[in-house]
Order: C-alpha cells, then structure tokens, then sequence
C-alpha cells in the first residue's frame, strides 16, 4: 500500500527523505494518547451525524485492537508511514479494512499531534508534581529528625551563622514547592484541546468540538485554530519549569556531593545510591547526585532548542516542529529518573550530627551575636563591628575560638562584656535567638515543618483530583 497522502504525487519518496523526515522513531511514545484522541473523535463523528454508527462502532473496535498490539509489542512501526498518526491508521485499515479510512475525517496530522502533546503532557505534570511531593515528604522526614542538629551555614561557602540543618533541608522544601505550584499553574494552559483546528483554519464537517474536549476532560478549546495547530507555548512553559527543577535539584546535588567528602562529612548517603571505585576500593562515590548535577544541562539544552526552532516560525504549521518532541520526550524522562532517585535517597540519607557540632564549635559563625550584643549595650553597630573583628583577628592570631578566650581577654577589646557573653555564643543561643517567623529559631522550624505537612496535604488533594 503507498502513502495514505500519495495521490497528488508522480513519484516514490527518495528512501533518504522518509528516513530523515519520520519521527516514528520517537512519536511512538504518543501511541495511547494518539488512540485515545481518535477514540473521542470517532465518537463525536458519530453524534454529529458525519460518521454512520455502525462505521464508528468498527472504528471504535478496530483501534482498541490496534492499541492492544502495540501494548503487547506486536506492532512494527513503519518508517515509511513517516509518524505515529499513519502508522495508527494503516494499521487500523489493515485490521478492520477501508472504514479505518473514515477515522481522519474532519481532522488533520496538525491538530491531532497537538492534541496528543497535550494530552501526553498533561498526565506527565500531574506524575512529575507527585514525585516532587515524595521528595517534600522525605525532606519534611528529615527535617523532623533533625530539629535539634545544627550546622554551620554558609554565604560565598564560607562559614556565616549557625543553623539549624532542619532549616536548611526546609528551604528545599519551598523550592519544590514553588516547582509544584508552577506546574499546577500550567496545567491550566496545558488541558486546552486543539482538535477540531483542521490544518490551519477548521474544517467544513459540522463536527463539535466542545463535545470532543468533554469526552477528553479538556477544560477549554483553542479559541482561534490558526494557534491551536502552531502553539507550543505549552511545552516551552514545560521546559522551563522542568529547567528550574533540575536547577534546584542540582543545587541539592551539590550540597550532598560537598557534604559526603571527608572533608565534610557531614552526612553519608546509603549504598543503594553510590558506586565504587574500578581501582580504589575504599572509594564510595555519590554518582546519583552527580550525575543529575550534570543531566541538568541537557534539560536547559532542550528548552533553549525549542525556544530557537519556534523564534522565527511563521503560522501556521511548518515541518520545523516535529522538532519539539524529542527534547520534550527526554526531559520527561531526565525528571522522572531523577525524582525517583532523590526521594529515596534522601529519606535513607544518615546525618553526621555530631560532626555538624564539631564544625560549629571551631569556627566564627557567633560572631555576629556578639557584635548585637554589645549593641544592646549602647554600642553603636559599626564601632561593634570594629571591635568583634579585632576579637577575632585575636582568636585567629592566638589560634582560639570565641568561647575559648577568658574574660579579661574579652574585655581588652571592651568593658562592656560580662560573663552573659558565653550564653550568647553557645550555638543553641545563638540559632533560637533568630525567633522570627522564617528563621532558624527551634520554635520557627517547627512551625515551618508543620506548614510544610499542610502543604504535602493540599498538594495531596491536588494530585488526586488530576490523577
């Protein structure tokens, strides 16, 4: 059988030209989606009077076949039937004969693969919102454990001001959760249906559209058919906030990479989720973590790819954007595989506390306590500054820490110190006397936990809504 659009040409297809033009290859992937869009296209052919019932009741018959194969994996895709679309329909005719010619009336390959990719798309944002949840949880999990761990934190990585490590797990928490929001924002956008948008301009069957978008759980239709069949806004937006999410997720990939060293050895990750070494067998490497650091670059490489392909597209549909699947398709998969990974990894993570006590203890992060209280002594803020860095230029030069140094010690750079001052400096101090809401303070981080679980709850609600 020749191509189902063969008729207006002379000649065969130059088998190079079918290769390089197919997108079989990939837009397989569409398969269901595919079949589920002509399963409600059929059908409304069939209430519109377009399609005798009979007809659509084959139809209907002929494609559930059809998907049953290729889910079994009985199916051979076809290069020379270019995409998923024809592919679909040839073997719908060979099935149930030339009634499977019926199915593509009132449509064209334009509207049809925009409305998979919505689809397609629209199930992937509810998964990938669900393992940032799992990842919220273990992270929440963590964080509940660690109320009373502190550690330094850091500015320029150098060693700021004390905190709580709850704290600094519950940042990743509202990173992901913006992440999440961002995806249930674009939901809105992506659960539009485009079918019914023709090639270009609609079609002349009496078909409904809006009845389509019901059978399809669609929110809304394309308002203007020239944009239903050229927007990929869609899956650029996708692109973008998966870009952000793997930006966060290697920012804790880098953290985990640091904190794993010997150097640091602050936690140590679980051996389900590192490698050794081919020569050194006392190594063990924090590969999952690397290796979504640097899978992070492919997925910014796909959203800059696709902002290029479109940026000087006329409407409306041009052969250009078939290139807008195969980066959408792997940052899908980039996500997912390292969403799956992370939640676990984190929830076995073991936390080094008393290392992360250690490393409070010998370094200058309560310097700034100090400097506030000789404040709330009268001591105007810079001349406080002034001193508490002599203070330490001492400590340093005298190889001492603050709370090491004796009273007349303290009080050669001021008589205003008295024996408080060594309350001030304990860490314990010094990370609950940031009591205010957003702060390290005990009392604030679990009061941020317990925000954190009412947000786990409405997201929760969200996903099973959307499932």
């Amino acid at each position: 059988m020749g191509k189902l659009w063969g008729g207006r040409f002379t000649k065969q297809t130059n088998h190079l030209v079918d290769e390089y033009t197919a997108s079989i290859g990939f837009d397989q992937a569409l398969a269901e989606e595919d079949i589920q869009g002509s399963l409600a296209h059929v059908t409304m052919l069939g209430k519109c009077g377009i399609v005798p019932q009979e007809d659509v009741e084959t139809i209907k018959a002929g494609l559930q076949t059809v998907l049953d194969k290729i889910r079994r994996g009985e199916i051979e895709f076809s290069v020379a039937d270019e995409d998923i679309h024809m592919n679909v329909e040839k073997n719908l005719i060979a099935e149930i004969g030339p009634v499977g010619g019926k199915l593509h009336t009132g449509r064209s390959r334009n509207d049809q693969v925009a409305t998979d990719m919505h689809l397609y798309l629209r199930k992937r944002v509810v998964e990938l919102a669900g393992m940032l949840h799992e990842l919220q949880k273990s992270l929440i999990g963590q964080a509940r454990d660690n109320l009373d761990t502190i550690i330094p934190g850091y500015t320029h990585l150098q060693r700021a001001q004390p905190i709580l490590f709850a704290h600094h797990l519950m940042a990743y928490v509202s990173m992901f959760q913006r992440d999440i929001e961002r995806l249930m924002d674009s939901y809105k956008r992506i659960n539009v249906l485009p079918l019914g948008a023709g090639a270009l301009a609609g079609t002349t069957f009496p078909i409904d559209r809006h009845f389509v978008a019901e059978q399809l759980q669609f929110d809304r239709v394309y308002e203007n058919s020239l944009d239903a069949v050229s927007d990929r806004d869609f899956i650029v937006e996708f692109l973008s906030h998966a870009s952000i999410i793997m930006m966060h997720l290697s920012r804790l990939s880098e953290e985990l990479v640091l904190w794993s060293s010997t150097e640091f050895n602050f936690i140590e990750l679980d051996d389900a989720f590192c490698t050794g070494s081919s020569i050194m067998p006392q190594k063990k490497n924090p590969d999952v973590p690397e290796l979504v650091r640097g899978k992070t670059g492919r997925v910014y490489g796909n959203l800059m790819g696709l902002l290029t392909v479109l940026k000087s597209l006329p409407l409306a549909y041009n052969k250009d954007m078939q290139e807008d699947k195969e980066g959408m398709f792997d940052t899908v998969a980039t996500l997912e595989g390292a969403l799956q990974l992370f939640a676990p990894m984190i929830a076995t993570m073991k936390v080094n506390k008393s290392r992360m006590r250690e490393a409070v203890n010998q370094d200058f992060s309560n310097a700034t306590d100090i400097a506030d209280f000789l404040v709330g002594k009268g001591l105007p803020f810079r001349q406080a500054h002034e001193v508490i860095g002599k203070t330490v230029l001492y400590c340093i030069q005298q190889g001492k820490y603050l709370l090491d140094l004796t009273m007349e010690e303290f009080q050669q750079f001021s008589p205003l110190f008295d024996d408080t001052i060594y309350e001030v400096l304990r860490p314990e101090t010094v990370v609950n006397a940031r009591n205010v809401y957003g702060g390290t303070a005990t009392d604030q981080v679990a009061e941020a936990i317990k925000r954190g679980e009412v947000l786990l709850s409405m997201t929760e609600q969200w996903l099973a809504e959307h499932v």
